[in-house]
């Protein structure tokens, strides 16, 4: 039961963002490569919303499915309970493989060189996540990042910024000790 209630909580919202297209104001990416992208990405700030309330240490892992489409893992540490969960889901290109338009999410700026940053957003402008490759982001890159989404008109003031894996990591082991 609690396994259906979590796929539900955490999926639905996600799906539903499937059905409907990029934010007014926003573009998505071109260029895009997929098998750049693949891989693990931590999120560093996001909007808060309610399938990820109180989590921490959020990781997003993309894989290439057999059928084509993106197979997504997504964890992170739900602090009021104590526990890591996870999801997972499939996410198609809504168009064109070569733009960031996903089904799931927009891809809506990106390191184009290293891909190692990436900005996401849903279906409207409540969902917005920063992501980099590395569990922290360098202060100047993650300044100009908030100013890029401000100017696209994401309410960057109220960013949930998120704690680094080995902090939750260290926390819970110190926590299992006592």
């Amino acid at each position: 039961m609690f396994r259906k209630s979590l796929f539900f909580l955490l999926l639905v919202p996600m799906l539903l963002a499937g059905c409907v297209k990029v934010p007014e104001g926003v573009a998505v990416v071109d260029d895009f490569e997929l098998d750049r992208y693949l891989g693990t990405w931590y999120e560093i700030a996001r909007l808060e919303n309610s399938f990820e309330k109180d989590f921490t240490s959020v990781t997003a892992t993309y894989s290439l499915a057999g059928d084509g489409s993106v197979e997504v893992l997504n964890r992170g540490y739900d602090s009021k309970e104590g526990a890591w969960k996870e999801t997972r889901a499939k996410a198609k290109f809504a168009g064109a493989a070569s733009t960031g338009e996903l089904r799931v999410y927009n891809i809506i700026a990106l390191d184009t060189e290293g891909y190692q940053w990436a900005m996401v957003c849903g279906y409207k402008k409540s969902l917005f996540r920063i992501l980099s490759r590395q569990p922290e982001m360098d202060d100047e890159l993650y300044t100009a990042l908030l100013e890029k989404a401000r100017s696209m008109g994401f309410d960057t003031d109220n960013l949930v910024v998120n704690t680094p894996v080995a902090e939750v990591t260290d926390t819970v082991s110190a926590g299992q000790k006592s």
